[in-house]
């Protein structure tokens, strides 16, 4: 009887059917998203690739002379897209530590929880969720010479009003203070993400141990911190390195006073839309693609070294 019930249960067993999957289903269901980024996203990368290289390009004829280096060499000779690096660099190098710094502080504070911490959550985020256009234009007006709020501050502590857009060297710095401040919304956002998931054990064993703040700061909420800090350093690097919208918005379209403020999407967008030099601006677009990724590459090679210490 009980041999019976054993071949009728393999039996059954037998008879079930068995379903094989094959690449065809789970590929009809990416096809939609592989079509939209090969339209938008793969082909237009392969095309400034390609037209880079292409010399004395006519985009509107669709005729060029021959394929070479002379659209690089055109731009490293050209005072407009060397001072453009130049801005873009010293943009990265003051709006990123700057940036990182402050929206660490300000998550740290924001996750202790304290008494009236959800109005400043709103206040910190709200920029993230205004058009950066028109937070540019009340940007422009907290700095005019006359009657900024800006120039009001420095005045009541006695120091000289600031030609903030007018000065060519002010305009700089006008665009790093306004750059921090766009910035700060969505880094706080993430290194109050990566604090939430630092476990509360840690902290509760460090009190009992009569750790100090300072050193629990930089012993255990550093140290957990580390993969968000890449995190963080990586996009903000690639984010700040396109810096265009805040330089339009503030300076009405143009790239600063006597166009002293060229940034390199600055300067592509120029020769792309206005003098129609397309191979030049694919050439532009090809050397910023390689200091951004060659820059973090760098920055995660010094993340993996500083992590496996």
């Amino acid at each position: 009887m009980i041999l019976r019930q054993r071949k009728r249960s393999v039996k059954v067993k037998s008879d079930e059917k068995i379903t094989v999957r094959t690449f065809t289903e789970p590929f009809i269901y990416l096809l939609p998203f592989i079509l939209v980024v090969s339209v938008f996203m793969v082909f237009p990368i392969i095309t400034v690739f390609l037209n880079a290289f292409l010399e004395n390009y006519d985009y509107l004829a669709n005729t060029y002379t021959g394929m070479g280096m002379g659209n690089f060499a055109a731009l490293f000779s050209d005072k407009e897209f060397l001072l453009s690096l130049k801005n873009t660099f010293l943009y990265v190098a003051f709006v990123v530590p700057i940036s990182t710094v402050l929206a660490l502080t300000v998550a740290i504070l924001l996750n202790q929880k304290l008494k009236g911490s959800s109005f400043f959550q709103f206040v910190y985020f709200l920029p993230m969720v205004t058009a950066t256009i028109a937070v540019g234009i009340v940007w422009k007006w907290m700095y005019h010479y006359d009657y900024g709020v800006i120039n009001y501050v420095l005045g009541v502590i006695g120091i000289e009003p600031v030609k903030w857009m007018e000065n060519p060297r002010m305009a700089l710095a006008a665009l790093i203070i306004y750059g921090i401040w766009t910035k700060l919304p969505f880094t706080i956002i993430l290194f109050l993400s990566g604090l939430q998931t630092i476990g509360e054990q840690y902290y509760t064993a460090a009190k009992v141990d009569g750790a100090k703040p300072a050193k629990i700061l930089f012993r255990i909420t550093l140290p957990l911190l580390s993969p968000t800090i890449a995190l963080v350093l990586i996009i903000n690097i690639i984010n700040t390195s396109k810096v265009f919208n805040e330089v339009f918005a503030l300076f009405n379209g143009k790239p600063g006073p006597g166009y002293s403020l060229y940034t390199v999407v600055f300067y592509i967008y120029e020769n792309f839309y206005h003098k129609m030099n397309v191979s030049i601006a694919c050439a532009a677009a090809l050397v910023l693609f390689l200091i951004v990724f060659i820059m973090t590459m760098l920055q995660m090679t010094i993340q993996k070294k500083w992590v496996s210490r």
